[in-house]
């Protein structure tokens, strides 16, 4: 089932049968911020977090969207995709929705895509009962900050690493 999620634009809901799809989308969001390394390790993610309770969602042109000069009559793969798990406040104890991947092509951005899913999710979040959206961010994707700051997303905490030599 799709419906519209911008003119031209539909949403449907993935299915289980994407999971190739979805690591592919996966890996391009990781190579776009990091291009020199190996993501290979992403496929142990999806197979690990990727069920029935973690919803994905495609969007794609719709019937009467404008594909542009290169129109063919063959299906368009996706230009975007957001897949959705399940987190715990560790202070209040309530599940929420936690956002594992938003990412749109790079020749489809700064047209509403990503505001249009944000604003999907989270009536999804509030229809099913949550208080509040969790996601993670890399500090360095400034566009990312940029979206979830003008839609009212808030730091609430802050992930440290230390990274670890083997050598002493």
């Amino acid at each position: 089932m799709s419906e519209q999620l911008l003119p031209g634009y539909i949403i449907r809901r993935g299915s289980l049968l994407e999971r190739s799809l979805l690591l592919k989308f996966m890996q391009r969001t990781y190579q776009d911020l990091f291009p020199n390394e190996d993501f290979s390790h992403l496929e142990q993610t999806v197979k690990q977090y990727f069920s029935s309770d973690t919803p994905l969602w495609w969007v794609e042109f719709s019937s009467e969207g404008d594909k542009g000069e290169n129109s063919t009559s063959s299906p368009d793969p996706p230009m975007a995709c957001l897949w959705v798990g399940n987190a715990i406040d560790q202070v209040h104890g309530n599940r929420h929705a936690h956002i594992f991947i938003l990412y749109v092509v790079p020749e489809y951005r700064r047209r509403g895509i990503g505001t249009a899913l944000m604003r999907y999710v989270e009536n999804w979040a509030i229809q099913r009962g949550d208080r509040q959206i969790g996601l993670q961010v890399f500090q360095s994707n400034k566009p990312a900050l940029n979206l979830y700051n003008q839609l009212g997303y808030q730091t609430q905490s802050i992930w440290m690493v230390k990274f670890l030599s083997a050598e002493k």
